[in-house]
């Protein structure tokens, strides 16, 4: 039957209907998990002087990696690899293990959205940390799957936590970063893999976010049988490797699990000049180890300039520092924004008890300089 005349409206123009949005879309709200820099930037009408907030890595990536991506340019006009065929077997060989366990994707929120799109369907449980990365929950509530949240175990996720509250919702996915965003703190792989052993439910996936491994000491990182279905861990070249505008992550898992990718990822995602970049800093480990040492250095000075006002910097396992205010979240909200008005962009938690710290990501030393000159004045702000 064709379709139905549009009634015209008194002054004969035709109406206007607004999409027929699903009941779930309808219900959630609009807006992202962050607010990205240059927001508050054009919001203050100026310029930060130090950028210490996204956990960016500000020493950059390799020189290699941007003359690779400089002479991939010439052929932008060609879609990417579906397939990332060279980096995934790149890949496999730095970590000694075969191109099926591997997925790139568009980073670690890219593959997330994947992830749970695969697993998750209107009701499922899903368990997370309270107060843990919120664009893995952006995803779930995107998806209707049910979120249970518990609290962080003396600034740690609280792995058998999780694992026990997996068990009692029959959650499908749960999820641990390690080492830690937003506090840094770190599990030793072992002691993750007898939790995953001893508590991890029947039919549970773990997904294991690996974001700042490469910062973490020995040992951190999951030690597991590649091809072992509990398990799926995502890793990525926007932190160690310093290409966070290029979106580049990676998923390894068994190879049935990162075949079942292929039936709803965006096949043409990657472009070619990123998994060009990412190959070559692939392949720089001198450069990887300077940045190392780089975030190694910024981490004892952001200490330093903590303890010489009087508060407290929390270990950390990342390219990143979470300093204790001292006071509750409010206290450390006015720290926050007198920061911000003085151009220094940082964030905090967003969850109680932990909200009562800073996170400063690693900097250059000028930056540094800028964080100790203006940190003095922000408390005062805030105490005053």
């Amino acid at each position: 039957m064709p379709n139905a005349p549009r009634t015209p409206v008194a002054n004969g123009a035709t109406p206007m209907s607004p999409p027929r949005y699903t009941d779930l879309i309808k219900a959630l709200p609009a807006d992202v998990p962050f607010v990205g820099p240059e927001q508050l930037e054009r919001a203050r009408g100026a310029g930060f002087k130090a950028r210490l907030g996204a956990n960016e890595n500000v020493f950059g990536p390799s020189p290699k990696a941007i003359k690779a991506m400089r002479d991939a340019a010439t052929d932008i006009w060609k879609y990417g690899d579906a397939t990332s065929h060279d980096l995934r077997h790149a890949l496999a060989g730095h970590m000694q293990m075969r191109p099926e366990n591997i997925l790139v994707g568009e980073g670690i929120d890219g593959l997330l959205a994947y992830l749970v799109r695969m697993l998750i369907a209107p009701g499922d449980a899903v368990v997370t940390s309270d107060g843990a990365y919120p664009t893995f929950n952006y995803h779930v509530t995107g998806f209707g799957g049910v979120l249970h949240k518990i609290p962080y175990r003396e600034d740690h996720e609280d792995l058998e936590g999780l694992l026990q509250t997996a068990a009692r919702v029959d959650a499908k996915l749960v999820y641990l970063a390690n080492p830690d965003n937003p506090m840094g703190s770190c599990y030793h792989g072992a002691e993750i893999r007898r939790a995953i052993d001893a508590h991890l439910p029947e039919g549970c996936l773990m997904l294991l976010d690996e974001a700042y491994v490469e910062f973490a000491p020995d040992g951190t990182a999951l030690n597991i049988d590649l091809d072992d279905p509990r398990v799926i861990r995502m890793r990525t070249f926007s932190k160690a490797y310093g290409m966070a505008g290029a979106r580049v992550g990676y998923a390894i898992g068994a190879p049935d699990l990162i075949r079942s990718f292929d039936k709803i990822r965006n096949h043409f995602g990657m472009n070619r000049m990123a998994q060009a970049g990412a190959l070559a800093a692939l392949r720089d480990g001198e450069w990887l180890s300077r940045t190392q040492e780089n975030v190694a250095q910024a981490r004892e000075a952001i200490a330093a300039i903590a303890s010489e006002n009087g508060l407290v910097a929390l270990p950390s396992a990342t390219n990143f520092v979470a300093v204790d205010c001292g006071h509750d979240g409010d206290f450390a909200r006015r720290v926050l924004a007198a920061l911000t008005a003085r151009g220094i962009f940082v964030r905090m938690p967003f969850v109680a008890p932990q909200d009562r710290c800073i996170r400063i990501s690693c900097g250059r030393p000028e930056d540094l300089d800028h964080l100790a000159q203006a940190l003095p004045e922000a408390l005062a702000e805030a105490r005053g």
